[in-house]
């Protein structure tokens, strides 16, 4: 049930570190408070988890130094207080909007390196709360000046510039080397599928064209239909109604001799010798009289 919590206070319970995921099943958490303990050190993640929380409260413990990157998954942080700790000097988070930020009772240390704190101070729509007790404990000459008008002189602005300068050259550089190693990562994989592709198609072409050609030699083989069909003619004696039939489509119809003026006299010659060249004989077959009788007996 401890995920319904919208409020926690762990004020005065000898906290000393906030260790990582030390609240991530608080995700419905708003308001945090650990002041009055002894924390000194706090965890980069300590604060995953935390997307709705809306004011955290860590004042008065031993807290010397914070890490920005904390921050981060605050999203919906709008108060922070850090009064009564050792803070000497704050980097501000990026894409840190607050509204209200208590900072006094901390050892503020009001050289260059707290100019980009005051710069955020006083350019953003934050509140400094208690903004005239706020002060600079080092060095002694800006001991009387508050944190937010602080003077500070031309060599704090320009390392500020400089210091600006090499953030972006750095974050830049970072997305320049990300964007091209992800483009040389694409290249590559694409490389890689390009090159399968056309291998796995060459395979394809080259299995079809054995196949196909494997094919073709069994249907040669095994059903040689196209020698069959040049072998189907054969010679082959006429059978006695085949030779009645053939006689009688001539004697039928003697004038279609006649009948032809375009038929030359070596045409009707053949078709004589075609209606006379068969003689039914007793055995049942046909004698061929183009065939020598003479010859024939020599033969036997």
């Amino acid at each position: 049930m401890y995920f319904l919590l919208t409020e926690l206070y762990l004020i005065e319970n000898n906290v000393s570190i906030l260790h990582n995921n030390s609240f991530d099943n608080l995700s419905n958490l708003e308001i945090l408070n650990i002041c009055r303990n002894s924390i000194y050190a706090i965890q980069q993640g300590a604060f995953i988890g935390l997307n709705k929380l809306k004011q955290l409260h860590l004042c008065q413990n031993k807290i010397v130094q914070l890490d920005p990157d904390m921050f981060m998954p605050l999203k919906n942080l709008i108060l922070l207080n850090l009064q009564g700790n050792l803070i000497s000097s704050f980097d501000v988070p990026q894409l840190f909007h607050l509204e209200l930020i208590i900072l006094y009772g901390n050892p503020w240390n009001c050289s260059c390196r707290l100019f980009n704190l005051q710069k955020w101070l006083n350019t953003s729509n934050v509140t400094l709360e208690n903004e005239n007790i706020t002060m600079c404990s080092n060095p002694n000459i800006l001991k009387s000046y508050s944190i937010k008008t602080v003077p500070y002189k031309a060599k704090c602005h320009s390392k500020f510039s400089s210091s600006i300068t090499e953030e972006l050259y750095v974050y830049f550089k970072s997305i320049n080397n990300s964007t091209f190693n992800h483009s040389l990562n694409n290249l590559t994989r694409n490389s890689e599928h390009e090159r399968f592709g056309k291998s796995w198609a060459f395979l394809v072409g080259v299995i079809v064209s054995v196949l196909t050609t494997s094919l073709l030699i069994f249907i040669a083989i095994k059903c040689p239909i196209w020698y069959n069909f040049l072998l189907s003619y054969n010679h082959h004696r006429l059978e006695e109604h085949e030779a009645e039939t053939y006689e009688d489509g001539f004697t039928g119809n003697p004038s279609s001799l006649s009948q032809a003026p375009d038929t030359n006299s070596e045409e009707t010659s053949v078709i004589f010798e075609q209606q006379h060249s068969f003689v039914v004989d007793d055995d049942g077959f046909i004698e061929d009289k183009y065939i020598d009788t003479h010859e024939l007996h020599e033969e036997n």
